[in-house]
């Protein structure tokens, strides 16, 4: 369906709400939170039964402080949902008939999700996703190539072209799975000036613009890059590899599936992702063991929970996302009032070698820091079962093609007293040719591997 454009309210910003002061914010998320608790008790069968089982009475629900008083909606309560009452679950609570788009979830996890969308939430989805491509530097006029996944309903697909077109930016559909090849000769021709998609996928991108089409892809033409779907565009070294391959400023941006395309958006001061839109959702920051909740204070850590304002297809309450971050900060030379934070990783990713919480992308970071020695590609492999070891963590890790074998001891041994000094985690390397892992494409990177214990083994 066509999304007619939309303007945006000024130069810097696409919608006063991100200007306000959080008082009068405040009293706006309140006001739609009772009324989207009313629309779940009324129209929800889901919601009615949550509400009966835990004695909750929806009328009291009067503020965003009185979310804490309510259960969380866990990711498997939502494929429950699915599977007792197909195609959209028990969570559905809009008129089939006023269902114009269903999108999945890439199902990393399981089974993906399936997420039903009336026109009103369609042209929600394309207002938050506005907001955040706008603080990434995306102007109406502008052309992007669209190197995101384009298949599987997946929503770096279809919503990433209804909100550019919703902000009057032509897309070019071009999508990953085209491969390399064909997003680059399109870069070629068409010469976009933005570009989106995942950080890893687009810095193969530029690392094969030379071979494929004979100039660096810092030639090519892209002033602004979106990356988001994966952790890792907000660590240094992998923003500075991207920039410096397609000098372009390198902006985060952050959503999933079962609220929104994308609703975090990095500004020009590059340190966070600002919640920008209170008016049409909650986000919580809770501890991920007691649940218990957390302030968005400058460096406080936790897991993300969202509650969708204005949301009749598939709204949700108290929604745990699994989605571990930092906040950078609570005030912002753009003017913005929203909070800003990085996402560290995943909850469900996480690992914990003796005691110590470890995510992927920081090991990722500190690998991709000894570039040009490594390429840059690591792997976990976890050779133990569920999430915690007592042995030091198996690495694999790719060197350089013309990394002299003399050398090959010393980079091991570099990687290793690295991650050590950074993370205080051993790690146990094995170094392999560039080019023996698996590159991305339009599937997220995967950085860890689960494999039998005496294949995982380093020595």
């Amino acid at each position: 369906m066509h999304v007619h454009p939309a303007a945006p309210y000024s130069a810097s910003h696409w919608s006063e709400i991100e200007t306000l002061p959080p008082a009068r914010t405040r009293a706006l998320q309140d006001e739609r939170l009772r009324e989207q608790v009313a629309y779940l008790a009324a129209h929800s069968p889901f919601y009615q039964a949550k509400f009966a089982e835990h004695g909750i009475d929806p009328d009291a629900v009067r503020s965003v402080d009185d979310l804490a008083e309510l259960p969380f909606t866990e990711k498997q309560e939502l494929r429950d949902s699915l599977a007792e009452a197909p195609p959209l679950g028990r969570h559905v609570a809009a008129d089939p008939r006023r269902i114009v788009q269903v999108q999945a979830s890439s199902g990393t996890t399981g089974s993906p999700s399936y997420v039903g969308l009336t026109a009103s939430d369609v042209a929600t989805w394309c207002e938050l996703g506005a907001r955040a491509l706008y603080a990434n530097g995306f102007r109406p006029g502008d052309r992007a190539l669209h190197a995101f996944g384009m298949s599987k309903g997946f929503v770096g697909g279809l919503p990433v072209v209804q909100i550019l077109q919703y902000m009057g930016i032509v897309d070019i559909p071009i999508g990953a799975e085209a491969g390399a090849d064909r997003l680059l000769r399109v870069q070629a021709d068409q010469r976009p000036n933005l570009l989106i998609g995942t950080p890893h996928f687009l810095a193969h991108l530029g690392e094969q613009a030379p071979s494929t089409v004979g100039r660096p892809a810092h030639e090519l033409g892209v002033r602004s890059i979106s990356v988001g779907g994966e952790p890792g565009g907000g660590l240094p070294s992998v923003r500075e590899n991207l920039e410096t391959l397609w000098g372009a400023t390198v902006r985060e941006m952050l959503g999933g599936t079962d609220i929104a395309c994308t609703y975090w958006g990095e500004c020009e001061a590059g340190d966070g992702m600002h919640f920008l839109s209170p008016d049409l959702m909650v986000a919580e920051l809770i501890d991920p063991e007691s649940g218990e909740r957390i302030e968005p204070v400058d460096g406080a850590q936790g897991e993300l929970v969202y509650t969708a304002l204005r949301r009749e297809a598939s709204p949700l309450l108290r929604f745990r996302t699994r989605d571990h971050v930092v906040v950078t900060g609570t005030d912002c030379s753009c003017g913005r009032t929203g909070y800003k934070i990085r996402c560290i990783g995943r909850t469900d990713d996480m690992l914990i070698v003796r005691g110590i919480n470890v995510f992927p992308s920081a090991i990722k970071d500190l690998v991709l820091g000894l570039a040009p020695a490594t390429t840059g590609e690591v792997r976990i492999r976890v050779d133990f079962p569920g999430h915690s070891t007592q042995r030091p963590l198996p690495l694999v890790v790719e060197h350089a093609a013309d990394l002299e074998p003399h050398r090959h001891e010393e980079l091991r041994t570099a990687i290793e007293q690295r991650i050590r000094s950074a993370l205080n985690v051993k790690t146990s390397v094995v170094l392999v040719p560039e080019g023996t892992l698996k590159r991305p494409d339009h599937v997220k990177v995967a950085l860890i591997e689960r494999v039998p214990r005496a294949e995982g083994r380093a020595s």
